[in-house]
């Protein structure tokens, strides 16, 4: 009888784990080849892991909630269709296992009465892992808070909780404590620092529903406060005259369908023009590390989609000035119809540089969204509106009606003034108003 092993797939250059959301199969269930067997979430995207097998799944080695690294064998599959359940197999390697490598044994007894941390009374964010290996190591969220990360954006690793269990125990850690930062300001009225801010407590009133944030809206939560607290914005506005463009997709927008088999929206338009203003102002396209500035080469721009749930992610339109209209219409496409069936894969949203969201397609004028770490700018396109417009012409002035548009930019302050920001988005505008409607696609 053969058996395979179906393993956990590479989800991405930055993704070594995913979380165990749902298992599709049971054991002793037949499966096809590219049938689906599990659900997996990382900290980017949900998937789904099909079989690259036909046969019987006979064992599933980690249960729902499990957090698994890339290459780990996840359940067998036997080829034999009078294969049981009853299997022998290997056990898995757990987070728990891995932790006892390097650090010293525990009592379990008085571990098993620690309490299970509560990660939503802190603004840093934590991966999967490293919460399973605090609450099996029964490290509180208050000790976790202490422990200087390595990762990004300061985020504590596996290496990092690791190297800290083996002195926790003797009480002598010798673990960096986090340094006071603009994310966690420090309640010390004697430092000249603001105090820090607590959520204001909740009470409950008759009829109330509690409607716990499922795991995306935690992470989208999670990530936008940690936005305002790392970058100072500022937001900065300009209309746009918008007549020219509207007037030459009404035109080419039926034969465009017919030629190429794709809608064309505005998002492609509105992406062109900001790539060409990127290439202008290149210091917009910047990521900020510690005191230095890292220049971006590519220009890889994200698209705020709205997903079914009500959630929100940005799927990347990858080296988006090197690509003609018709392409950016058929990635723009893409994305988006993958992004509402729940299809994007861990690389489509990752590696942008700068990021645009369109608030009119819900009918609003102007938004002032906020950044996109670790990017430094966002830009806010709104409702395209029909206005009564003052016109130069040879003649003189003239009032028409225009297709007018807001466009927001949002910005960090560290790195980006008022003159860039501004100017960058005037430049925006300029395009967008100077489109030429004798254009071919």
């Amino acid at each position: 009888m053969a058996q395979h092993e179906l393993v956990m797939p590479k989800m991405g250059e930055s993704v070594a784990e995913a979380t165990i959301i749902k298992w599709l199969k049971n054991e002793g269930d037949k499966i096809k080849i590219d049938e689906t067997v599990l659900e997996i979430a990382t900290d980017k995207v949900d998937s789904e892991i099909p079989s690259s097998f036909e046969g019987v799944l006979i064992k599933k080695l980690f249960k729902e909630g499990d957090v698994v690294q890339v290459g780990t064998a996840i359940a067998l599959i036997s080829s034999d269709a009078h294969a049981t359940a009853d299997t022998p197999a290997p056990a898995p390697t757990s987070t728990a296992a891995k932790a006892e490598n390097t650090a010293p044994a525990k009592n379990i007894a008085a571990a098993s009465h620690q309490e299970t941390p509560n990660f939503s009374q802190s603004n840093r964010f934590y991966s999967p892992l490293v919460k399973n290996i605090a609450k099996e190591e029964g490290i509180s969220v208050q000790e976790l808070e202490k422990i200087a990360g390595t990762g990004k954006d300061g985020r504590v690793t596996k290496v990092d909780i690791l190297n800290y269990i083996p002195n926790r125990s003797n009480g002598s850690s010798t673990a960096t404590v986090v340094e006071e930062r603009i994310e966690k300001p420090v309640a010390k009225a004697s430092n000249g620092q603001a105090p820090a801010h607590k959520p204001a407590a909740v009470s409950l009133m008759a009829g109330d529903e509690i409607i716990e944030m499922d795991r995306m809206r935690k992470l989208i939560a999670d990530h936008m406060v940690m936005s305002k607290h790392v970058s100072p914005h500022v937001t900065s506005f300009v209309e746009a005259d918008v007549t020219n463009m509207v007037l030459w997709r009404e035109k080419v927008k039926k034969q465009f369908e017919k030629r190429e088999g794709e809608k064309m929206t505005f998002t492609p338009l509105f992406v062109e023009a900001v790539a060409k203003a990127i290439k202008d102002f290149p210091m917009i396209n910047v990521s900020v590390d510690g005191h230095n500035i890292v220049k971006r080469k590519s220009i890889n721009i994200g698209m705020a989609a709205a997903l079914p749930s009500g959630n929100l992610i940005v799927p990347v339109i990858r080296n988006a000035d090197e690509k003609n209209l018709v392409g950016l219409t058929k990635s723009v496409n893409d994305l988006a119809n993958r992004a509402r069936a729940n299809k994007l894969q861990p690389d489509d949203i990752q590696g942008g540089t700068f990021t645009l969201t369109n608030v009119g397609g819900f009918g609003n004028v102007m938004g002032t969204p906020i950044i996109n770490q670790p990017q430094v700018a966002i830009m806010a396109t709104g409702t395209i509106k029909k206005k009564p417009a003052v016109l130069e012409t040879p003649h003189g002035d003239v009032i028409a009606i225009r297709h007018m548009m807001f466009l927001s930019l949002s910005y960090d302050h560290r790195v980006v003034d008022g003159s860039l920001g501004g100017n960058f988005l005037r430049k925006v505008a300029d395009y967008m108003e100077n489109f030429d409607v004798n254009r071919s696609f």
